[in-house]
């Protein structure tokens, strides 16, 4: 049995529940608790005015791709109070989804920095809101100031086919960036 790990990060109120469900097998397993009015001045519901419930601790997903090999999708909480669970979520991680809102691009940059500084690699997915302005996959990477080569997709997170090639373009990425990290482990001079 080979199971991939698989997280899903990004800023509060981005879609992260919402894109762990559409693509899970499972009915996901959820940790969401209401907002209350002591987190009224803690939580930026800015944009994000209707959202009245939060993660507060992950949500879980699974995608079954055949016999012996799955997928386990980890969402984490998007409020920085609940960052100091990320490290224990992220250990033996293939890559990460940092899902972004273009009306609130700079909440991802913790989600970005987070992998970038832990060489996890990862792709960003823009999910489309209805109403917003659409920006380039290009726009969103020169504003993020990704590293080259970092993927940068559109998506809509309630919709299964739109998460799953989110998901495929992550393990193709994560693919490369493993196999280019042993070809040069390969060639480095020994001892």
């Amino acid at each position: 049995m080979l199971a991939l790990k698989i997280l899903v990060a990004g800023g509060f109120g981005v879609g992260k529940t919402t894109l762990v469900g559409s693509v899970s097998e499972i009915r996901p397993l959820r940790t969401e608790e209401l907002l209350t009015e002591a987190g009224r001045g803690v939580d930026d519901t800015g944009g994000v005015e209707q959202k009245t419930t939060t993660t507060v601790a992950m949500d879980f997903g699974r995608i079954t791709i055949r016999e012996g090999l799955s997928v386990y999708l980890f969402g984490t909480p998007g409020q920085d109070r609940f960052w100091f669970l990320w490290d224990e979520l992220a250990q033996g991680a293939l890559g990460a989804v940092v899902l972004a809102d273009t009306r609130r691009l700079t909440d991802c940059f913790p989600a970005v920095d987070f992998f970038e500084h832990r060489g996890i690699p990862f792709v960003v997915a823009v999910n489309r809101f209805a109403g917003t302005r659409d920006f380039g996959a290009d726009e969103v990477a020169r504003a993020l100031d990704l590293e080259s080569g970092t993927p940068v997709v559109l998506c809509d997170a309630r919709r299964r086919a739109s998460g799953k090639e989110v998901l495929i373009n992550l393990v193709e990425h994560a693919g490369r960036v493993h196999a280019a990290r042993l070809l040069a482990d390969a060639g480095a001079p020994l001892g």
